[in-house]
């Protein structure tokens, strides 16, 4: 792949890394139409950001990060921008498969639950969660964030507490 094009190593890793994107796009928006207009705008700055990439991390960390600053930078925008914005109705298809739609209904509000939660985080303990949901490991989290291994491992615990009280308490308010 030494004489891959930017385009094709575009594609190619659209296919392997397509999942952070939403994940990251989902977790600093609402709705499913601003989730939509972060995550183009994520995958135009990762076309940008492309031809710089010098190999020195593994793609998956890079492709992280391009996107977690991208949203960082576009939701400070946003909240500038808009000064409330309405609770998430639309919920992506993710459980399809061999799913009934009672289980598949259980999984959405799961699923929403969770990303509800996730938005109330910081937003360092937010990316580190989405991190870590998708089982990268702490060198890996570490790269992406710019932050050490072992503050990785104490502000992913911290971030799992939170997010505990915060489903907890969404729990009790049901």
């Amino acid at each position: 792949m030494l004489n891959e094009t930017i385009e094709s190593r575009f594609k190619r890793w659209l296919v392997e890394h397509h999942g952070a994107v939403l994940k990251v796009a989902r977790a600093y928006t609402l709705n499913n139409h601003d989730c939509q207009d972060l995550a183009q705008e994520v995958l135009l700055q990762i076309w940008h950001s492309l031809p710089q990439f010098q190999g020195q991390s593994d793609a998956s960390t890079w492709f992280y990060r391009v996107a977690l600053n991208t949203a960082i930078s576009w939701h400070r925008k946003e909240r500038r921008r808009q000064t409330s914005q309405q609770p998430i109705l639309e919920i992506e298809e993710f459980f399809d498969f061999g799913l009934d739609s009672t289980e598949q209904l259980v999984q959405r509000e799961l699923v929403e639950r969770l990303y509800v939660a996730i938005r109330q985080l910081p937003k360092t303990d937010a990316a580190l969660v989405l991190l870590h949901l998708d089982d990268m490991s702490y060198c890996q989290m570490a790269e992406v964030l710019g932050i050490s291994e072992s503050n990785v491992g104490v502000k992913l615990n911290r971030a799992k507490k939170a997010l505990g009280e915060l489903l907890k308490e969404e729990s009790h308010e049901s």
